[in-house]
């Protein structure tokens, strides 16, 4: 079990998706670590949902949490989280760091669609998610993220976005916000003075005869077709309601599965 202390917490929760031979999905690996949480909750339909509930606060400064998840071939798995996650100043020294490792195995499909992160006022954190899909895997990923509490100066927010298929990179994106970052972030050609922001990737294996066609998807979002069977929408609001109805809106517009 995970402990907070001086130099931070370090906790590692993981997730493995199965088809169980009867047409739906089991969870053989389900493993929760100190603030890492995971709760499997009742799915629609022949696949495994499992929700991501927050046991202690944070990621504080010098804090280290890895969520690992990995689905089967055949295998259908949506994974969301039952608050926002906050990140917070802590006591020790140094940034904290939040990584997340997917891998989606051949016909497998991954709904990752957490809650919003919230980067409060002193904090520094660092955000990975790095997925790997094989050929006909499929995938819908969202991020949003918000700067500040409300009324309130964000804290340091560094955030990576890896997704290969079948070995090929077909995303590979950073943004790094707030106080420290590199001049410009909150300028016209990023965020525009807004406090939220968020992508949706989409990965279909359609997507790789028939590219969604590029566009602006009303005020604040647009959808590009990416280097392989996959899209990326984003979009920047003034706010977290109003970044999650055009993330929603832009995910119904997309060509059917």
């Amino acid at each position: 079990m995970s402990v907070r202390a001086a130099a931070g917490v370090r906790s590692v929760a993981r997730i493995v998706a199965r088809a169980d031979g009867r047409g739906g999905t089991s969870l053989p690996v389900l493993e929760s670590d100190g603030p890492l949480a995971l709760r499997r909750t009742r799915a629609a339909g022949a696949g495994a949902r499992v929700m991501l509930v927050g046991a202690m606060s944070g990621p504080l400064g010098g804090d280290h949490f890895t969520v690992e998840g990995r689905v089967e071939e055949g295998a259908r798995l949506s994974v969301g989280s039952a608050a926002a996650t906050i990140a917070l100043p802590g006591q020790a020294k140094g940034d904290a760091r939040y990584d997340v490792l997917l891998d989606v195995a051949d016909g497998g499909e991954l709904h990752w669609l957490p809650e919003q992160l919230i980067s409060a006022h002193g904090s520094d954190l660092r955000v990975s998610t790095r997925v790997e899909l094989a050929a006909t895997a499929r995938l819908v990923l969202r991020e949003e993220q918000v700067l500040g509490r409300a009324g309130e100066e964000p804290g340091r927010l560094t955030s990576r976005l890896t997704v290969r298929v079948a070995g090929q990179a077909v995303l590979d994106q950073e943004l790094a916000c707030g106080p420290g970052a590199p001049g410009g972030w909150d300028g016209p050609a990023v965020l525009a003075g807004h406090r939220a922001v968020g992508q949706l990737v989409v990965v279909r294996p359609e997507f790789g005869a028939a590219p969604v066609t590029a566009g602006a998807l009303g005020e604040g979002a647009s959808v590009v077709p990416l280097a392989g069977p996959a899209a990326l929408v984003t979009a920047v609001a003034p706010d977290a309601l109003r970044l999650r109805r055009l993330l929603d809106e832009a995910l119904a517009s997309l060509p059917p599965a």
